[in-house]
């Protein structure tokens, strides 16, 4: 099943201080990329880059390593259209407005399902169900 991923699976995949969700997102990304359904928007791509340049503090030569890799994802660019609809969910369902754009993006794809643990776990929006890997990982 087609499915974006999340900024915080890519994050949780590279920290290594809670290993039970780094075992959830390790496995969950390799058996989408395995499957071929695994999607990425590239605002995910900008925010891994940046916490795991600042937070994680991971070295740039990795982070370009995990950049080359999810590069092989199917990516769903930031456009005006995007961003455009993404405000009218942020008004229809009162969503933050970065995460109206992820939700957008798994939209636009044609995802069935998105993967991260920011938005309200089983809840269905313009088709995609939201799902939260992490739910029950300690």
């Amino acid at each position: 099943m087609r499915s974006l991923i999340d900024t915080n699976v890519l994050v949780y995949a590279d920290s290594g201080d809670e290993p039970q969700r780094q075992r959830v997102a390790i496995d969950l990304i390799k058996a989408h990329r395995e499957a071929g359904t695994a999607v990425l928007a590239v605002q995910v791509l900008q925010e891994f880059t940046q916490v795991a340049l600042r937070k994680l503090g991971l070295p740039p030569a990795l982070v370009r390593q995990r950049l080359a890799f999810y590069g092989r994802f199917e990516l769903v660019p930031t456009s005006p259209e995007l961003i455009e609809r993404a405000v009218d969910l942020h008004v229809l369902h009162g969503l933050a407005f970065y995460d109206a754009l992820i939700v957008q993006a798994a939209i636009s794809a044609g995802c069935a399902q998105l993967l991260g643990e920011d938005l309200q776990d089983g809840r269905l929006i313009g088709g995609v169900h939201i799902v939260n890997p992490f739910a029950g990982a300690a």
